[in-house]
């Protein structure tokens, strides 16, 4: 296969596509003291308030490790708070702090507007229809199938 068929694959397009989102996001993020991926757990956290740090990991798609180095900046920064004790089970929750939810209201304007950037020449339904396209991109990558299956079963 040649360099040039190599570009032209959806696999690098994806790959092409997220780095330079998340590069134009981390430029703007800096601005608000942000990196993106602190940025997403923010956003879990909006979406799941008191969610163990297990669960943000999963949701935020980094190793428990680097959740904790995570979490102990945005700690830190008074952004969320950890619970001391447990409410069910041994896993602390995490919560947004008021100061966190102020930055995360910034910063998810700065993401908004770098994917308005991004789309910025789709017509409406082309925007839609790609949104559908990689929704459905993502759910054949998380469905397990047998070995040499290559669609889903009907």
């Amino acid at each position: 296969m040649s360099q040039m068929d190599v570009r032209q694959r959806v696999g690098y397009l994806v790959k092409q596509v997220s780095q330079a989102f998340r590069g134009a996001c981390e430029e703007r993020l800096r601005e608000l003291g942000l990196s993106m991926s602190q940025y997403a757990v923010l956003r879990a956290l909006a979406d799941a308030p008191g969610a163990p740090a297990a669960e943000l990991a999963r949701r935020t798609f980094v190793t428990r490790q680097s959740l904790r180095d995570v979490l102990a900046g945005l700690t830190r920064a008074g952004l969320v708070s950890v619970a001391t004790q447990p409410t069910t089970g041994r896993a602390l929750p995490v919560t947004l702090t008021d100061a966190g939810q102020s930055l995360l209201d910034q910063a998810h304007g700065v993401v908004l507007d770098v994917e308005e950037r991004m789309i910025t020449d789709l017509p409406p339904g082309e925007v839609e229809q790609l949104a559908a396209l990689l929704t459905t991109c993502a759910r054949n990558l998380c469905v397990r199938r047998p070995p040499g299956r290559t669609k889903p079963a009907s």
